[in-house]
């Protein structure tokens, strides 16, 4: 019988509950960021075959098994529910108030595009405040995708049907 995805990341979480490591360790001893190591453990994303040993390295436990799963190409999903959890629902909102502004500045600096979500890169930071109280630094870093004119001409389907 093939197990779920809640299934499988619930054994993920385990067996990096068992090393004791946080996401950010595991990353420094994978070169991946922290948000890509969890999202490896969410199956979320791909572990690909250059990285099964560094991974497999920094959580000795890891079986087989599981390694051979996460090589698999993901459902990427999440749970609709998942909005209602505080900290994903202040993300959302901050992207909501500020998405606006950052578009602009994005077309402003680039052009007419987009940010990529597939070419893309997400880091969490500690930093202290000019305070001395604790930050959040999320880091998002996508590719610029710009839009194109669709010239028929350019349209390589419409090309071959000619």
């Amino acid at each position: 019988m093939e197990e779920n995805k809640a299934s499988i990341a619930n054994r993920l979480q385990a067996v990096k509950h068992k090393s004791g490591k946080s996401y950010s360790e595991l990353a420094a001893e994978t070169g991946l960021t922290n948000v890509y190591v969890a999202q490896l453990l969410k199956r979320q994303a791909q572990l690909k075959p250059d990285t099964a040993p560094k991974l497999r390295a920094a959580l000795p436990d890891l079986p087989e098994d599981l390694i051979q799963e996460m090589m698999k190409p993901p459902m990427r999903s999440y749970d609709p529910n998942l909005i209602q959890e505080p900290t994903v629902y202040r993300l959302n909102e901050a992207i909501m108030h500020f998405g606006e502004s950052i578009k602009e500045i994005i077309n402003e600096e680039f052009g007419d595009g987009i940010m990529s979500a597939i070419d893309f890169y997400c880091s969490v930071d500690k930093v202290k405040g000019v305070d001395g109280k604790d930050r959040a630094v999320v880091m998002l870093d996508g590719k610029f995708l710009p839009y194109t004119e669709q010239k028929s001409e350019h349209m390589v389907s419409r090309l071959r049907l000619q």
